[in-house]
């Protein structure tokens, strides 16, 4: 290091110490430090919480959604197993299972509730999702067909007062013609397990019966509603599933599960941009106390810089000595707002678990945010983003003090000194 840089770096550091005569400076360049850490903190932990609820979202979604179904324009598949034969043999795809899936009406003595009925094949259904993992006191295996049994989802079971053991009433809107006009058609079924995936839309919907079961209840014979894909590629499901559908002629109605949920992620990602832009501000106002900090500290620097100068201190000189004070409660700051920052996104959950039981209160009402857990996933990408815009602009906001600095003139500097 050069006898100009170590003078500059010792003269910056000097004016950043606390004195008798500049205490209040030194107290709001402290407050610019714990303006950029408290700015740089935030906006990491929101971003965080951001990205780990969006990552919780897709994997719940990923472990009871299928990546991709191929169904028939009608509504239903004809000659499902002519069908599946031909699409297990394409490139990407792991698995396929037929499903049959409609609206009901469940009903529970006096509470009933509508739900969405899955029929399913148990083994075959292991082989394209993670469902029967998430069952409680039973399993997808004691879905007997002929048995009328049912695994309902925990929200939906809550909502019918239901426990396993007990029986719903399951209405069916196709309906049986009578003199009387319309009956639907109704079947008890006797309640074997419970869903609990962690994702509340999910388990406040679903019921999950046996495929020839729920095949005689809508009287589809021996068609199924379609067929549920497992593939190597997620996030390429609907490329994938298209090329299959052209690739077997057409004729095919298809969808995917990043369709199906795309409002969830496109939410997601634009209020992700809307927070950051919004909480910049929060560094923007730290940057501005540096300015202010550094133009008090020039106007009561005013001689000891006329003084530097008439010494031989250049004008550049002086410029890069406000600079590096402003860069040093800029790198502090930005250095302290990580480690809070990560600190906070590492114990956000037990955090929020402590102020809820301090509250009393529920903040992550499952019902609203679809999960029950508020996640945090740092990503090496953000915290780069974000301390770096956090040291700029800190940085930035230096230049214009240190050029007034710079412009000082001695003569006049001393006039009254």
């Amino acid at each position: 290091m050069s006898g100009a840089a170590f003078l500059e770096w010792r003269i910056a550091l000097r004016y950043l110490r606390a004195r008798t005569d500049n205490g209040f400076l030194s107290f709001i360049a402290g407050v610019s430090v714990l303006g950029v850490a408290v700015g740089v903190a935030v906006l990491l932990v929101v971003l965080a919480v951001m990205n780990g609820f969006e990552l919780e979202l897709r994997e719940r979604i990923l472990s009871v959604a299928s990546h991709a179904t191929l169904g028939g324009l009608d509504g239903t598949l004809k000659d499902w197993r002519g069908v599946a034969q031909r699409v297990a043999g394409r490139p990407h795809v792991m698995a396929v299972a037929p499903y049959v899936e409609d609206r009901v009406l469940l009903s529970h003595g006096l509470h009933v509730s509508g739900a969405l009925v899955r029929g399913v094949l148990p083994a075959e259904e292991a082989k394209v999702g993670s469902l029967g993992e998430h069952v409680q006191g039973g399993s997808l295996a004691s879905l007997g067909e002929g048995a009328y049994r049912v695994v309902l989802g925990k929200a939906l079971a809550s909502a019918l007062q239901v426990r396993v053991g007990e029986t719903v009433v399951l209405s069916a809107p196709r309906g049986t013609s009578t003199p009387a006009g319309v009956v639907p058609r109704m079947r008890r079924f006797t309640v074997v397990g419970l869903v609990d995936s962690g994702l509340y839309e999910f388990d406040r919907n679903v019921a999950i019966v046996s495929l020839g079961d729920a095949a005689r209840v809508f009287r589809l014979g021996d068609e199924v509603t379609g067929l549920r894909l497992k593939l190597d590629d997620p996030f390429a499901a609907g490329r994938i599933v298209r090329d299959i559908a052209v690739d077997l002629g057409g004729g095919f109605t298809i969808s995917d599960w990043t369709r199906q949920h795309q409002n969830f992620f496109r939410s997601i990602a634009t209020t992700k941009s809307i927070m950051f832009l919004l909480l910049l501000l929060v560094i923007a106002v730290a940057a501005f106390n540096i300015v202010a900090n550094l133009m008090m500290l020039v106007r009561e620097k005013q001689a000891d810089i006329a003084i530097l100068r008439t010494l031989g201190l250049t004008p550049r000189s002086l410029v890069v000595t406000f600079v590096l004070q402003g860069t040093v409660i800029g790198a502090l700051g930005t250095l302290g707002g990580l480690g809070l920052g990560l600190l906070v996104a590492a114990n956000l959950t037990g955090l929020v678990h402590g102020l809820e039981w301090l509250l009393g209160t529920t903040l992550v009402d499952a019902k609203v945010y679809y999960i029950e857990d508020l996640p945090a996933r740092v990503q090496a990408a953000d915290t780069l983003r974000v301390c770096g815009l956090a040291f700029v602009l800190s940085c930035l906001s230096t230049f214009y003090p240190a050029f007034k600095a710079a412009r000082t003139l001695p003569a006049q500097a001393l006039r009254h000194e």
